[in-house]
């Protein structure tokens, strides 16, 4: 019977961007905006999904020695039909994300959990791992593109919420993103720490 804590384990116990500080390429540069940051979670999750239940469907007959290149296979190939999909309904997005929805194949978080869970375990598990993981990624870039969008252009989705003179333009450019990470990492990391204490007391 599928497991529920590995649909909750990708928010915060096992966060991809907050804890474990996997994918950080696309984190740190497609968080311009919470809707290219949204656009590109919900790539991922779905390839996650995808390529997880492909995975567990055939790990009992690929061969060891041959499992990575097979996984890539699978994966860029999930890749691919996202790609195209994007370009046909969501072509503005697409061009925006540009070289990073194909870069996708080589994300971490999906080639990590096709090796250490999806190889492993049953479909429904590797569903909800999916899930879990690519939730807790997509809800990562939406947090982090959504500050950086308010504090540097005063919008969030487009809509003015801020005011012209509170702009801080510094957040939509490179160095912001590493700014308003490391606040996060901090934040996630002091709350991490708060638990360990009251669990050891």
């Amino acid at each position: 019977m599928a497991d529920i804590k590995n649909l909750t384990n990708g928010f915060i116990k096992q966060n991809p961007t907050f804890v474990q500080v996997l994918g950080m390429c696309p984190t740190l540069a497609v968080t311009t905006s919470a809707e290219n940051a949204l656009g590109m979670g919900l790539a991922v999750l779905a390839v996650l999904v995808m390529s997880n239940i492909a995975i567990s469907l055939i790990r009992k007959l690929v061969p060891d020695n041959i499992r990575i290149p097979v996984y890539i296979v699978v994966i860029a190939s999930f890749v691919t039909v996202i790609d195209l999909l994007m370009h046909g309904f969501t072509y503005d997005l697409w061009k925006t994300l540009g070289l990073f929805i194909p870069l996708i194949v080589v994300n971490c978080i999906i080639l990590g959990r096709a090796e250490a869970f999806a190889s492993k375990n049953g479909v429904l598990d590797s569903i909800f791992d999916a899930l879990g993981m690519g939730l807790g990624f997509t809800g990562s870039l939406l947090l982090l593109g959504s500050i950086r969008e308010i504090l540097g252009n005063g919008t969030i989705f487009g809509l003015k919420v801020m005011s012209e003179t509170f702009k801080m333009y510094l957040f939509i450019l490179p160095p912001g993103a590493f700014i308003a990470l490391g606040l996060l990492l901090a934040f996630f990391n002091s709350l991490t720490l708060k638990k360990q204490k009251k669990g050891g007391k």
